[in-house]
């Protein structure tokens, strides 16, 4: 990733554009100095919650040619309407032949608003940030591991979830790990958590692909 400022929220037009104009000069210096064939540089599009200096550094990034574009600043405090009307403003502004990547933004609805705005990438400390308060993520709800109601629980998290964690660990033991704050406890939760995530991104592709996906689609949906 090339170096950029991301503004905080609120931030006045002032400040974003030379937040802009500071991202921009950076990135140009980066693609100056990366000399390395095994790596992919990205160039992050900042703008805040102003459509007009999100276009703006979008057109300067895209013009660099890049091998794939990221969508910085957002998840920064502001509204959560405001974030989905800021990637769909975005997403259609970069190259759909390359990745589109939405910084630090990890849950399931959220996820699901940028996939149909066309975002292709995510990345995010929420599954850790989760795990370290013991909390699991599973078929698109959140619950605390930690509950006396999974105390003596010999079920793994989710019996259908692949992870080294579900494969190996009762609800029960995972329950005494993070009771005791153990370690081990929140490196097996934020295993499960990723995995979730990055299981959530596959069905979504696979509804893609089927024709199947919209803003609203949902695989846990009982009809």
């Amino acid at each position: 990733m090339a170096f950029d400022e991301c503004p905080p929220y609120p931030a006045s037009p002032e400040e974003v554009k030379a937040a802009v104009r500071r991202t921009t000069q950076w990135l140009k210096r980066c693609v100056e100095a990366h000399r390395r064939s095994d790596q992919a540089l990205f160039g992050i599009v900042q703008g805040g919650v102003y459509p007009e200096l999100r276009r703006q550094a979008a057109e300067e990034v895209v013009r660099l040619d890049l091998p794939g574009y990221a969508i910085g600043g957002v998840s920064v405090g502001e509204p959560v309407e405001l974030m989905h009307a800021v990637v769909r403003q975005t997403a259609p502004l970069l190259p759909a032949d390359r990745p589109r990547y939405l910084m630090g933004v990890g849950t399931y609805a959220e996820m699901r608003a940028a996939v149909a705005a066309g975002v292709d990438l995510f990345d995010c400390v929420i599954p850790t940030r989760y795990a370290r308060h013991g909390t699991v993520i599973s078929r698109g709800q959140r619950w605390n591991i930690k509950n006396a109601e999974h105390r003596r629980s010999l079920e793994p998290i989710d019996p259908d979830c692949p992870c080294y964690t579900c494969c190996h660990f009762s609800r029960a033991y995972l329950c005494h790990l993070i009771r005791a704050q153990e370690i081990l406890g929140y490196t097996l939760l934020s295993i499960h958590n990723i995995t979730e995530l990055v299981r959530y991104m596959q069905k979504m592709r696979q509804a893609i692909l089927e024709g199947t996906f919209h803003e609203q689609w949902d695989p846990w949906r009982k009809d």
